[in-house]
């Protein structure tokens, strides 16, 4: 039986625009077996839109806290999310 389904949508706030934290978020989220999507926010955040099992789920969101090299993440404000993810991770321009 697989297990629990969870989808999140996360918003990181922080010094994480201009360090590849998109890039890095989708890497990380693949390695996971997640489904979703990362993108620039104008006010300098990300939101991500995090779906699969649920253990990799709660991966995905501590490692959102540390991000790549250069990023300064000070807050990750997580919400459950309807939203309906894609099939892959993308990235959204």
């Amino acid at each position: 039986m697989p297990g629990q389904q969870r989808a999140v949508r996360a918003r990181i706030s922080g010094m994480v625009q201009g360090v590849s934290y998109r890039v890095w978020t989708r890497g990380e989220a693949m390695r996971l077996g997640l489904t979703g999507w990362v993108r620039n926010e104008r006010d300098g955040s990300v939101t991500a839109l995090i779906a699969g099992a649920d253990a990799a789920v709660t991966a995905m969101i501590e490692r959102l806290w540390q991000g790549p090299r250069g990023a300064l993440v000070s807050k990750v404000e997580i919400e459950e999310a309807a939203d309906e993810a894609p099939a892959d991770f993308r990235i959204i321009v």
